[in-house]
This record gives C-alpha cells, sequence and structure tokens, in this order.
C-alpha cells in the first residue's frame, strides 16, 4: 500500500462577505481536491486542544497521529531537530523571530520575507557579540532561527513550567506591549531581545534593506521554547517508511524525530512563489522507495497571516494543480493506495492568526466507501459523519488502524 499526506497548512478559513460567504476552500477552482472527496469521503479533525497553541507544532503533530498532550514539548525543539542541533536533557531551544517593530507595534512578524542570507547575517553578528557557553544563535530559513539557552536552572522553579511567549504572527498590526516574555525565563529573554535590537540599529543587512525600500529587521522574537522531545517513529507506530517534503524547519524536524528521510526540493520557498511541481516530482519518485510520502506547503498559511484572500486561493488553485493532481495520478498504478489532503489548523484571513478550529480533510483510495459528498471545504466537512475531536486519531484510521 502506498499512502500520500499532503498538508496545505493553514487553509482552512471562514465564511468571508467578500466571496459570497463562502470559505476559500469553496471559492478557490480545486477539481483534483473535489475529485479525491467524490471517490472517497470527507470528515473533520480538531488538530489543536484548547489547553495548547494553535500552531503548526501542536496540529502538525496530531495530524500526523501524535497526541500532542502526551508528545508535545515546544516549537523550537522540532525546529532544533531540523538543522541538526543536538539538545541535552537541560537545553532550552527558542524560537527565534527576525521581526519588524515599529512603535511598539508588530509591523512584520517575518522582517518583510528577509532572505535566508540576511537573516544569517544578523544572526551571525548576533552570536559574535552575546553568544555564550549558554546562549548560541543559529541561523535557520528567512526569519526563522532559533536560540539555544543550554543548561537551564532548577531553581527556583524550572524555568520551562513557568515562563510564557507570544507567537509574533498573532500580534500583526497590534500593540506588542503586554506580549513580551513573562514568568520565570522573561529577564533573559527579554534582556537578549533588548540587547540584539540595538546590534541591529545600524547594521549593514538593515541599511541595504532600507535603501531599496524593504521594512528593516528591526528586533529578535523569542517564543515557542521547548525541551527536547523524544517520540516513537512512524515505522514503529505504523510499520512503514516515510519522506517529508518541505520548505519549513518545524515540518523536517518534525519528520526527523519521525524517522522520516528528508527531501529539500530545489526552489521550495516556504510562500506563495514556491515549487509546487517540484514538490510533486520528488513525491513521486520517493514513492518507488517508501511507502508514505508527505508533502507540506506553507504558502496558505502565509496568505492567512498577510490577511490576502487572493494569495490564498493562488496557492490553493496552485497546490490542486500541481500536487494533488499528478501525485493521485501516479498512487493509482501502484494499484492499492491512500490519498489524504487536510490542512493542520485554520489561519483565518480575517483574524490573520491561528484557531482552535475543526478543519475539513479528504481521504480517497483503497477500502474507502465513498460517502455522498463531492466537493472538499469546511461546510461539508461540518455536515460529515466522520469526525475525530481528538484529531491524532485521524491518522490511525488513514493507515488502516483500527479506531
Amino acid at each position: 500500500m502506498k499512502y500520500a499526506i499532503i498538508l496545505p497548512d493553514g487553509c482552512a478559513d471562514e465564511s468571508i462577505p467578500a466571496l459570497n460567504h463562502q470559505t476559500v476552500l469553496e471559492s478557490a477552482h480545486l477539481p483534483e481536491m473535489d475529485r479525491i472527496a467524490t471517490e472517497g469521503i470527507v470528515g473533520f479533525s480538531n488538530n489543536t486542544p484548547a489547553n495548547l497553541p494553535a500552531g503548526s507544532d501542536v496540529a502538525t503533530m496530531s495530524v500526523l497521529g501524535y497526541n500532542p498532550q502526551e508528545y508535545y514539548t515546544g516549537r523550537a525543539p522540532l525546529e532544533a531537530a531540523a538543522m541538526g542541533i543536538d539538545l541535552g536533557a537541560r537545553d532550552w531551544a527558542i524560537r527565534c523571530n527576525l521581526v519588524t517593530i515599529e512603535n511598539g507595534r508588530m509591523k512584520s512578524f517575518n522582517a518583510d520575507q528577509i532572505s535566508s542570507e540576511e537573516g544569517a547575517d544578523l544572526l551571525r553578528t548576533a552570536q559574535e557579540k552575546l553568544g555564550s557557553e549558554s546562549i548560541t544563535f543559529y541561523p535557520g530559513v528567512s526569519y526563522r532561527n532559533i536560540v539555544v539557552w543550554r543548561d537551564l536552572p532548577m531553581s527556583p522553579a524550572p524555568l520551562e513550567a513557568t515562563t510564557r511567549t507570544y507567537p509574533p504572527h498573532d500580534y500583526t498590526d497590534r500593540s506588542i506591549l503586554s506580549v513580551h516574555p513573562a514568568g520565570a525565563g522573561c529577564v533573559e529573554l527579554s534582556r537578549l531581545m533588548s540587547e540584539v535590537h540595538a546590534i541591529f540599529a545600524d547594521h549593514p543587512v538593515n541599511r541595504k534593506r532600507i535603501a531599496e525600500g524593504k521594512l528593516p529587521a528591526t528586533d529578535i522574537w523569542l517564543w515557542g521554547q521547548g525541551l527536547r522531545p523524544t517520540l516513537p517513529t512512524f515505522a514503529e507506530k505504523y510499520g512503514v517508511r516515510g519522506v517529508m517534503i518541505t520548505a519549513v524547519d518545524l515540518l523536517r524536524g518534525l519528520g526527523a524525530l519521525l524517522g522520516w528521510k528528508r527531501i529539500d526540493v530545489p526552489g521550495a520557498t516556504g510562500f506563495v512563489d514556491t515549487n509546487y511541481r517540484g514538490k510533486a516530482d520528488a513525491a513521486i519518485a520517493a514513492l518507488q522507495e517508501v511507502d508514505v510520502v508527505c508533502i507540506h506547503v506553507e504558502a496558505p498559511d502565509e496568505a492567512g497571516h498577510a490577511g490576502s484572500v487572493e494569495t490564498k486561493i493562488t496557492a490553493l488553485e496552485q497546490i490542486d494543480r500541481w500536487i494533488v493532481g499528478p501525485l493521485h495520478e501516479t498512487l493509482k498504478t501502484y494499484g492499492e493506495y491512500r490519498i489524504l489532503v487536510t490542512p493542520d489548523h485554520p489561519t483565518p484571513v480575517r483574524t490573520k492568526t491561528h484557531s482552535h478550529e475543526n478543519v475539513p480533510w479528504t481521504i480517497a483510495g483503497t477500502g474507502i466507501t465513498p460517502d455522498s459528498h463531492t466537493t472538499y471545504h469546511e461546510k461539508t466537512a461540518a455536515a460529515s459523519s466522520f469526525g475525530f475531536p481528538e484529531g491524532y486519531r485521524m491518522m490511525d484510521f488513514f493507515m488502516g488502524k483500527k479506531v
């Protein structure tokens, strides 16, 4: 049996007045996703428990069959795994966004989509001036970087249990004055953020960006901290080998922890200009060697954070045409197969941030008896008899395990 998992990140949304009260999934032209719905079933999952962050870390862990209440330790440790950063038992990985803050407001949570090369230059300077035996800056992809704080102190209380941070994408165009780090670790994290602000103020990268009419990376934003997680591999859970195809370190890291091979596709950017066809080609080639391919596309989520209905529709239509269609056709040549399309969480364009609501999925293939639905979107999913309030149980169903 061959399996394909396609993750259009954050594509679930609300009914939008400008789309005649349709959702983005309803309004977009998605014949290949609708074909899966017609040949298979549509259902819903809730991948983000109310007591955990409504982010891709928690949600994707759920989608791939792992109960986040049991395994989730934070977002940054997953990204650290992707970057090959070795964490000790008391080492804290912390997500380090490059952001633009103006007059106490989050102007851009990604520093105007800063390039990886520019980000690495900024992080090198931060490391040269502030790095130590306990603090290390690791450049990542675009605005997404990691800081590691090694050998966390245990007193007066474990910092990981009492420190709170806030995702910067939740505060786009909003004041950030009340959402700086809080709790036991806030002094060190806030100190780093303040000192980096001074270092970046006249950095050559920022001078060049301003001259080019781009936003500067004025600050780092520290959040998503956590200790190293321990997960059983996907092969241990389901008996099959897989690959992860993504441009995002979070998914690369989760794939690594699951024991999946990582495939990097040239031109895969994490934005709407990503190489959709290249991702499909890589998955089709990988099916000759493994049983499970997982393609993650960040573009719909980025469009949601930007509040752009048009960009979100464009991203979904590209995913449908260049990934879903070709991959579905290839799977059919193997005889026995299953295909799944699902977002991890909603990212409504109205709010520009993640939410805890249900997401729609569609599954077709061997052993799946078609239901009456012929379209894939939130409203058909809500009317479906197939639902997983504990989203991590959906993967057991997809993989053919008794649920």
